[in-house]
């Protein structure tokens, strides 16, 4: 204990509200993994995308009142590892390794790889990201964030949920939806964060209109809408990987 009167005592507390939001996080993350497990995919599929909500919320909240700590940092990564880590490889599991297992026990132990797969790369995304927190760039993400990939796979079991038998072709794709959530995680690819758009900041009156045709796309059909829009999210880094290496013309090369 410092003998200085002066200096105040370190507080042994955390900080409830935005725990709080991050228990609410990891409870929606948990509840995935029990609705699969009774078979109510379409509700594992909401919930994972209810973590995510919770999950953006928990870190503005802290930063907006102030109440950043290292404790809360350390527990939103174990819970980011629930909710979209283990439980979307949990819910792809439960879905479609049953159905898959039909063809064979070959194609079996392949879906079971491809969950475990999954739930390795989350675990090895959120270390990188957490090891390289004050080093990198804070307007990109390196490899896909376990959120979004997390979204991909639930919104594809949640669009596939009421479907019967969609056969093996449906299987492999889903497994295949899987697999490359899973690798782009653990890619180099720079994913835009949208950390230098300001919610102050002044807009053109047409963006603000943006904001509910997007929401009204979605009730739509939630789970295709979401599909799309977490789907082109993921596939934005490699296409401008792909456009920049191939189609791009170097500076200062003539046109012929």
């Amino acid at each position: 204990m410092s003998d200085d009167p002066t200096q105040a005592p370190r507080s042994r507390g955390v900080y409830w509200l935005p725990n709080l939001l991050t228990t609410a996080a990891l409870f929606s993350g948990f509840y995935a993994v029990v609705a699969a497990i009774d078979g109510k995919f379409e509700n594992a599929g909401v919930a994972v995308f209810i973590a995510m909500v919770f999950d953006a919320l928990d870190g503005r909240v802290a930063r907006w009142t102030h109440t950043e700590s290292a404790f809360g940092k350390e527990y939103d990564s174990l819970s980011d590892m629930v909710s979209f880590g283990l439980a979307p490889a949990v819910v792809t599991y439960q879905w479609g390794v049953a159905r898959i297992a039909e063809y064979g026990p070959l194609w079996r132990r392949l879906g079971w790889l491809v969950c475990f797969f999954y739930a390795v790369a989350a675990a090895l995304r959120l270390a990188r990201f957490n090891s390289r927190m004050a080093t990198q760039d804070r307007n990109y993400f390196e490899g896909l964030p376990s959120p979004s990939a997390a979204a991909v796979v639930a919104a594809f079991v949640w669009l596939e949920s009421g479907q019967l038998d969609i056969g093996l072709p449906g299987l492999i794709v889903a497994f295949l939806v899987t697999a490359v959530a899973a690798g782009l995680m653990i890619s180099r690819f720079a994913f835009n964060s949208f950390k230098q758009v300001k919610i102050g900041a002044r807009v053109r009156f047409t963006h603000i209109l943006l904001v509910p045709l997007l929401f009204m796309l979605v009730a739509l059909h939630p789970p295709s809408m979401l599909l799309l829009i977490f789907g082109c999210y993921a596939l934005s880094a490699p296409s401008v990987w792909v456009y920049r290496k191939f189609f791009r013309r170097p500076r200062g090369v003539a046109h012929p």
